[in-house]
C-alpha cells in the first residue's frame, strides 16, 4: 500500500542533523512506494531544501517566519500541523531527539493519532509496517503495529541507516506561509553550556568517563582519545554528580539515550541506570581495574587495567593507524 508520509528536518547551529536522513530512510520504508515530503521549519533554512532531496525526500515544505528562528512547541506545531493539514500525510516521522520528543505528542494528540516513540527499526511484514522499539531501560524489545489511523513515529538517533547521497536526485521545494502567532513562550537568546565537537547522540564513537577519571582533569586523556577517533566524549550520572564534568554528558536512563558504533567505557562501573542508555551500542569496550564491574557483563571487549595507563596507549596507536592508513 503505498502512502504520503512526512518527515520533520532538524536544523541546529545551521546544519541538517543526521537524524533528518534517517527519518527519510525510516519513511521509505513506511511509504512502501508511495511520496516521502520533508518539512523544514525556522528561519532562513530553505537552503537546506536540496540536501533533503540527495537524501531521499521526494519533496520538501519550507516554512519561514521569525517566530520560528528558536525551537518552541508553540510555534512549531503551528507550522507542522498547517503542512500536515496542508498534505494529509498517511504517515509521519520525527526524530526521537529532544525537540522529535516535545512535539510529536502534541501533534498526535491533535491529530487524535496513535505515537510509537523511540523506533529502532522499521519493516514490512505481513501486509503491515512493524515498529521494533526498547521497553524496560533496553532489556527487552517490542515490535508494534498501527491498526488505524495515521501511522506516526519518532525514530532514535543512530539506529536507521540513512539513504546514499545522491546529488542527481531531483524534486520539488514549496515554500508555505504560516501566521505564527499567539506564542505563550518568546525565546530571545540560546546559551548552550555542552560540549563543543560531535553531537554525544549522534556520535558514532563515544568515550565515556565514570567516577573512575577521579576528576575533571582526570576527563583529559579521554578527550584526546575521543578526538582521535573523531568521536565525542560522555559520562557517567556519578561522574556529573562528582563534578567533573558537565551534566550535558550524562549518558543514562536520566540523561541521553545513545547508539554509537563504538563506546568506550572508561572506569564506568555499570549500574543499570547507565546501561539503560548505552547498552545497545554496536560495539561496547570497557576498561575497568575491577574485573567484576558490571559493565564487563554487556561489554564485547574488556580490559583490566587502570584508565590513566590504558587510555593513552590507545590513542597512541590509533594515532599510528591513522598515519599508516
Amino acid at each position: 500500500m503505498a502512502r504520503k508520509v512526512l518527515t520533520l528536518a532538524e536544523v541546529r547551529d545551521g546544519s541538517l542533523r543526521n537524524v533528518s536522513f534517517e527519518a527519510i530512510a525510516a519513511a521509505k520504508t513506511i511509504a512502501e512506494g508511495g511520496e516521502v515530503v520533508s518539512v523544514l521549519v525556522g528561519d532562513q533554512v530553505a537552503a537546506h531544501a536540496n540536501e533533503l532531496i540527495y537524501r531521499g525526500a521526494d519533496r520538501v515544505v519550507v516554512v519561514e517566519h521569525p517566530n520560528l528562528t528558536f525551537y518552541t512547541s508553540d510555534g512549531y506545531s503551528q507550522a507542522v500541523k498547517a503542512v500536515i493539514d496542508k498534505e494529509q500525510p498517511e504517515g509521519i516521522v520525527f526524530g526521537h531527539t529532544a525537540l522529535g520528543k516535545d512535539l510529536s505528542p502534541k501533534l498526535a494528540i491533535k491529530l487524535d493519532a496513535g505515537l510509537v516513540s523511540d523506533v529502532i527499526a522499521v519493516e514490512e511484514a505481513g501486509g503491515n509496517i512493524v515498529f521494533t522499539r526498547p521497553i524496560y531501560s533496553g532489556k527487552a524489545f517490542e515490535k508494534k503495529i498501527v491498526t488505524s489511523g495515521i501511522l506516526f513515529a519518532t525514530v532514535r538517533p543512530n539506529n536507521i541507516a540513512p539513504l546514499e547521497r545522491d546529488e542527481s536526485r531531483t524534486g520539488s521545494v514549496e515554500t508555505l506561509a504560516v501566521e505564527i502567532k499567539d506564542l505563550r513562550a518568546i525565546i530571545k537568546e540560546v546559551v548552550r553550556k555542552t560540549a563543543e565537537g560531535v553531537d554525544l547522540t549522534e556520535a558514532k564513537v563515544i568515550v565515556a568517563g565514570g567516577r573512575g577519571v577521579k576528576s575533571a582533569e582526570g576527563f583529559q586523556p579521554l578527550k584526546e582519545l575521543a578526538e582521535v577517533l573523531g568521536g565525542a566524549v560522555g559520562a557517567s550520572r556519578g561522574a556529573c554528580d562528582a563534578g567533573y564534568c558537565d551534566y550535558s554528558l550524562q549518558i543514562g536512563q536520566t540523561g541521553k539515550v545513545v547508539t554509537p558504533d563504538l563506546y568506550i567505557a572508561c572506569g564506568i562501573s555499570g549500574a543499570i541506570q547507565h546501561l539503560a542508555g548505552m547498552s545497545n551500542s554496536k560495539v561496547i569496550v570497557a576498561i575497568n581495574k575491577d574485573p567484576e564491574a558490571n559493565i564487563f557483563k554487556v561489554a564485547d571487549y574488556g580490559i583490566v587495567g587502570d584508565l590513566f595507563e590504558v587510555v593513552p596507549l590507545l590513542t597512541e596507536e590509533f594515532k599510528k593507524l591513522k598515519v599508516h592508513s
